[in-house]
């Protein structure tokens, strides 16, 4: 039980009579006004406790700015409307895309809404793929469970998904020799009490041998080989694919607006796609988790969301690094602390050096915007790491926002308020590792709530094995020549800067789920990714998504139905294609 007397001095003593906490239920409810949002963030910080079943809820009034709404689609119809699916998951995020894949395993009606254009165009697609070892977690969070177990279930997952993904281990470096003891019990505390087997300290003649681009004044680092890369929105749209393929429903540009409840229970959820009448509700919502908590009257956790951005760099500075790495400052950054300033190097699984991420609080929570103090951040650390790494090699940078609540902890239960909601809340990093493990405990409580009221059988025909486009550029000249003249479209080169073809593009759009946008292609099979970020073979994809669905190339968007990227022809551009 929290002391809540405690934590109101603690309050009192930094806000004055600003900041108020009760104790409501099972959880801290913090009232007020602060005109400061890191004073917001500061004071629910304060109130909260790591591991714990109590839960911070934030209603201090924030008058420094105006809080933006949702983005919702502009799309407006009746779709949806009446449909009755056994399960609802509102989130087309890993979690949601996992979590929809596992369900489809068994004999029930299974719905996907995802309020973007396109699945992973949030935090499930704007964090640097690190498949994380649980290094810097203690035993006792359900962080730390589903990332030990998600962590080993990496290669047959992505065997099944058909998503390449590699074991490059993962360096954590010091450059103060009298850390090394310190570090070293801590790396035996890791591997015999909370399970992570492969962390081990590296002296600095071993670290240097097999990384020589490294800081020549690091003296050693803890290692851990079990660290891999991984598309994190190439994983997250095989889910959705392989999910759609064995039955699931998944709907894009559908925002989940409201909620009917009655005696605890929700009874109708309302879309800007009509009106669905689910049995249960699984929120996988990622910064909205606790918006859509609200709508169903059970809201006992709160978001507060994080900012942080990554550069990726052009693949000749892949000579630089063939591993993750960072520099560990003693005093900014430790292994308890909870989120990252800096990030790290990472190379990532198509050959680019990726940078990143830093984190900053923010009040909105669809700010992706970038900002020139991000990126200064994180390369002033990043040079202390590999000193040649440099900004002039940057080729794009993208920002996402991670969805931790004041506790730092995955939420996976049942709703508190709601008998038929199960939350997926607080999914921020380590999210993309834990995500093939939470999915299979969320498949299992739900499969045994709808035993209760219905018979559930298995789906005989689920086929856990999904087959992505072949990459041309990763064939032999022999299987080129054979691919060629099956289908003459593989060679003609699109994007010169990944060698994507005609054909690779026109097979993209005819898979499940695949908008017909340019995002959506570059996404899948990476037109648009490399040196020139698409100023050559943008125009060329969108006159290929045109012709595939015979459409104008003015109706052709870059993401969303909003996107526009011709708004007609110019003087005699119909007599000069």
């Amino acid at each position: 039980m929290a002391n809540i007397l405690k934590i109101q001095k603690k309050l009192s003593k930094r806000f004055g009579d600003r900041v108020k906490a009760e104790l409501d239920g099972d959880i801290i409810r913090l009232s007020g006004s602060l005109s400061d949002w890191s004073e917001v963030v500061e004071a629910c910080l304060m109130s909260s406790e790591k591991n714990s079943n109590i839960h911070v809820v934030n209603d201090i009034e924030f008058t420094g700015a105006e809080i933006p709404k949702m983005r919702v689609p502009s799309l407006s119809d009746d779709e949806l409307e009446g449909k009755t699916p056994d399960v609802l998951v509102i989130g087309g995020g890993i979690s949601g895309c996992a979590i929809a894949r596992e369900l489809s395993k068994w004999n029930i009606n299974v719905m996907l809404v995802e309020k973007e254009a396109d699945f992973a165009l949030q935090a499930s697609g704007r964090n640097d793929g690190e498949v994380h070892v649980g290094v810097d977690l203690s035993k006792g969070s359900l962080k730390q469970k589903y990332v030990l177990l998600g962590n080993r279930m990496y290669d047959k997952v992505c065997e099944d998904l058909d998503v390449p993904f590699e074991r490059i281990g993962q360096y954590a470096c010091f450059t103060q020799s009298y850390l090394y003891i310190p570090v070293w019990l801590l790396v035996q505390w890791r591997r015999f009490h909370d399970g992570v087997t492969d962390a081990r300290v590296v002296g600095r003649k071993k670290m240097l041998e097999d990384n020589p681009t490294f800081n020549k004044d690091f003296k050693f680092a803890m290692y851990n080989g079990l660290a891999g890369v991984v598309c994190p929105y190439g994983l997250t749209i095989a889910y959705a694919e392989n999910a759609a393929e064995n039955g699931v429903e998944a709907y894009l540009n559908t925002a989940v607006l409201s909620m009917d409840t009655e005696n605890g229970e929700i009874k109708a959820v309302h879309t800007n796609r009509g009106t669905i009448y689910p049995k249960i509700v699984v929120n996988a919502a990622g910064v909205f988790s606790d918006d859509v908590a609200e709508m169903a009257n059970d809201r006992f956790y709160s978001i507060h969301p994080r900012r942080g951005t990554n550069s990726i760099q052009d693949k000749k500075a892949a000579r630089l690094i063939n591993t993750i790495a960072s520099v560990q400052l003693i005093g900014k950054q430790t292994f308890s602390k909870a989120h990252t300033k800096g990030g790290g190097l990472i190379r990532t699984v198509h050959g680019n050096v990726l940078a990143g991420p830093d984190a900053v609080e923010t009040f909105d929570k669809e700010d992706i915007s970038t900002r020139p103090e991000s990126i200064k951040t994180v390369y002033d650390k990043q040079k202390q790491t590999i000193k040649e790494v440099s900004e002039r090699d940057i080729i794009t940078y993208f920002t996402g926002v991670r969805a931790p609540t004041f506790e730092e902890d995955f939420v996976i239960e049942w709703g508190r308020r709601c008998k038929n909601m199960l939350h997926c809340g607080g999914i921020q990093s380590p999210g993309l590792t834990a995500a093939p493990a939470f999915a299979l405990d969320i498949e299992k409580m739900i499969v045994d709530e709808l035993s209760k009221s219905m018979k559930v059988e298995r789906n005989e025909s689920f086929n856990p094995k999904r087959h992505g486009v072949p990459v041309l550029n990763e064939m032999s000249p022999e299987e080129r020549a054979k691919k060629i003249a099956e289908n003459p479209d593989y060679g003609v080169i699109i994007c010169r800067c990944e060698e994507i073809s005609k054909g690779e593009i026109i097979d993209a759009l005819e898979r499940p789920l695949c908008p017909p946008t340019v995002d959506a292609i570059k996404k899948r099979i990476r037109p648009g990714m490399g040196r020139c970020q698409g100023g050559f073979c943008s125009p060329l994809v969108t006159k290929i998504i045109a012709e595939h669905e015979n459409i104008k190339i003015s109706d052709v968007r870059k993401a969303s139905a909003e996107s526009v990227i011709c708004f007609g022809e110019t003087k005699g551009g119909a007599l000069n294609d």
